[in-house]
Parts: C-alpha cells; sequence; structure tokens
C-alpha cells in the first residue's frame, strides 16, 4: 500500500532580521498510510504546526518532498494544492475558525459553500451532527455552544467531504478534561469510520496513548517516540 502522506529530508528555515534564519525542520521524515494514526508530539516551538502546514500544502519547504496521496506538492501551484486539499484533506484547528455569524449547520457546510462538490451537502452535514450528537442544535449559533460542542462543530466540517487525510492540530488543547476525551472519542471513531489517515499533533498523552504510532519532533527531526 503506497503512503497517504510522505515527507523526506524536508528543511524548512524562517528568516530573522539581522541573524542567520531559523532552522524548523532539519531533513524531517515522515510516512503515513491510509486507515493510520501518527501522533507527533514535542515542546512548544519545535515545528509541530509549521509540519501539518507543510502536510496540509498551506506551505512549502525549502528543500526535501511532501506529498500527499501520491501528489508531489512541489509539482503544483497554489491552485492545484487548494484544490488537491479540498478534495483530499480535512483540517482540525485548536482554536476552532467557526464562524458566529453563521448556525451550526452552516459553519459545518463552508467547505461545500466554496468548492460545492457534494450532491446531498445537507444530509451529509446532518449525518455528523447526528454522530457527535449535536443535530438538535444544527440551527443554533454557535457561540451558544460550550467549546467541546464548538470543536466537534469544527471536526464535522473537516469531515465534510470524507477527507483521506485528517490533520489535527492540539484539537483538544482548550477543552476541559471531559470535553477533550469525547472530542477524542470522536476524533478516534469518526476517523476510522471514515477511513481515513490521522496526522496529530498534540500535547496531550491520553490523545497520543491513542495514535498507532508516536514521533517526537527534536531539532528539526521526527524520532520514534
Amino acid at each position: 500500500m503506497s503512503d497517504l502522506l510522505a515527507l523526506q529530508g524536508v528543511v524548512k528555515t524562517f528568516p530573522q532580521p539581522g541573524r542567520d534564519p531559523r532552522v524548523i525542520l532539519d531533513g524531517a521524515d515522515l510516512r503515513l498510510r491510509a486507515g493510520e494514526a501518527v501522533a507527533v508530539v514535542g515542546p512548544s516551538g519545535s515545528g509541530k504546526s509549521t509540519l501539518l502546514n507543510l502536510a496540509a500544502g498551506l506551505d512549502v519547504p525549502d528543500s526535501g518532498r511532501v506529498s500527499v496521496a501520491g501528489r508531489d506538492l512541489a509539482g503544483l501551484d497554489d491552485d492545484a494544492r487548494t484544490h488537491l486539499r479540498r478534495g483530499t484533506v480535512g483540517i482540525v484547528f485548536q482554536q476552532f475558525h467557526l464562524l458566529p455569524h453563521l448556525s451550526v449547520r452552516e459553519n459545518v457546510l463552508l467547505p461545500d459553500w466554496i468548492a460545492g462538490t457534494l450532491p446531498d451537502p445537507d444530509a451529509r452535514a446532518l449525518a455528523l451532527l447526528e454522530r457527535v450528537g449535536l443535530a438538535d442544535r444544527a440551527r443554533d449559533a454557535v457561540d451558544r455552544l460550550s467549546g467541546g460542542e464548538q470543536q466537534r462543530v469544527a471536526l464535522c466540517r473537516a469531515l465534510l467531504h470524507a477527507p483521506r487525510l485528517l490533520l489535527a492540530d492540539e484539537p483538544t488543547g482548550n477543552l476541559d478534561g471531559d470535553s477533550g476525551a469525547r472530542v477524542t472519542d470522536l476524533l478516534f471513531s469518526l476517523a476510522r469510520d471514515e477511513g481515513a489517515g490521522l496526522l496529530v499533533v498534540t500535547h496531550a498523552a491520553a490523545l497520543a496513548d491513542r495514535c498507532d504510532r508516536v514521533l517526537t519532533l527534536r531539532h528539526g527531526r521526527l524520532e520514534a517516540s
């Protein structure tokens, strides 16, 4: 089986005025297969979010190779990377990035308003909300929901187009213990049922322990934990 996500020798630096560029990733390698869950851990500032941005095609490496579903992102322009991301990648952020002027249902539907690829987006959105216990809140404003409920809405939005690759950046970082545990259960349950590969960046040991593999980002490289 081919890799769903592959990073090979990835280098990423950021400029620092008056100083040498800061090296964030220094030859990072990662492979993720369909249906596999991999956690990336490491201290704040080690480059975990940068790694996710590269995996999502939101940024490009200075050198090395990033491929998603067999496609080398270096060979794609911005429009092509956006198209690939919309059809293949779902992203769950620590900050939920929900739009307060839209309802729960409308926030979940937002990706299809942009891409317009689903034959029955309403049915898909309501089915996902049912799975996370929020179907009865579909018409509510999102700012009436708790933090854990808002993260569940964000998870539904990320899964609307049934992405093959699900990226999660500290998905329980803003939640209390009980809410974080429920979101963790839903994240793994939905990813498994949808057949998605899962790459999650986290400080939460309970979340990392649920993954098939745990990698530590240290000195710009990924090491097996």
